[in-house]
């Protein structure tokens, strides 16, 4: 590791609770019809979001140049360079570590999909992303979702695939693994334990309710994990503000998820 990557990666990593609070403004276009959800205003989520004082925003590379500006020194950006759809359809690399340089950014995030006919291709975008990256010091956090096409094109969840993803981030050579949560603590612990980089856990698909999320964030963390990244669940929820108080008061406080909800909304 160079000098350049320990300290982008401290400065993710400052707060005292040694853990991560990222939030993922990083929803493309191919999600939906974007007139509706949480990112319909994407200024205004972005404000939101701030207000509740994450640590980090991972954000794509043309949003980033137009409205990072006036947050610059107010959490750490990350630049997200994977593009994809889980069928396919969008499949792209956007960013390089060289981008996220000249924008100023702590990490390049990359976020792939794995299984299928076309996984090689995607673990290659990561292990290209590694290897340039280490040229300028820059970390990667690898965001990698399993598929299923059992029934369909679906992001799955379960133990072994969980653990799989694991394993991808961990031989590509990233810095960080955001991966999503079991919900099944002794499987998400033992990954967790056997991982030799730090894992945080992805918000996941949105939750019918905030303490939902809430509870399985806590539940990743005391299996292990080192934090979260959280999208949908951020401002999925009809209060980003809100939101952010409360997954802090999890991942940084480690309160139990109905204390820290309640926290937040006083």
């Amino acid at each position: 590791m160079t000098l350049g990557t320990a300290v982008r990666l401290a400065r993710l990593f400052s707060h005292p609770s040694g853990n991560l609070f990222g939030g993922a403004v990083d929803h493309f276009v191919g999600y939906g019809d974007v007139r509706y959800g949480g990112l319909a205003d994407l200024p205004g989520a972005l404000e939101r979001v701030m207000q509740g004082k994450p640590d980090y925003v991972s954000i794509q590379p043309g949003a980033a140049r137009t409205l990072w500006p006036r947050y610059a020194g107010k959490a750490s950006l990350v630049i997200q360079a994977g593009c994809f759809t889980p069928d396919d359809r969008i499949s792209e690399l956007i960013a390089t570590p060289e981008d996220a340089v000249r924008m100023g950014a702590d990490a390049l995030a990359v976020a792939i999909p794995v299984r299928g006919a076309t996984e090689g291709r995607y673990i290659r975008w990561l292990t290209d992303s590694v290897n340039a990256a280490a040229r300028f010091g820059m970390p990667v956090v690898a965001h990698i979702y399993p598929r299923d096409y059992s029934d369909g094109c679906k992001i799955v969840f379960t133990p072994e695939e969980i653990a799989y993803a694991a394993r991808i981030g961990i031989e590509t050579g990233v810095d960080v693994i955001k991966i999503g949560y079991t919900g099944d603590f002794e499987s998400y612990k033992e990954t967790v334990r056997t991982s030799p980089v730090p894992v945080v856990i992805a918000g996941g698909p949105k939750t019918e309710t905030l303490l939902g999320a809430l509870e399985q964030t806590a539940e990743a963390i005391q299996a292990g994990a080192r934090g979260a990244v959280v999208g949908r669940n951020l401002w999925g929820h009809g209060d980003p503000t809100m939101s952010a108080r409360a997954f802090r008061g999890v991942i940084h406080d480690g309160l139990a998820a109905e204390d820290a909800l309640k926290r937040a909304k006083d």
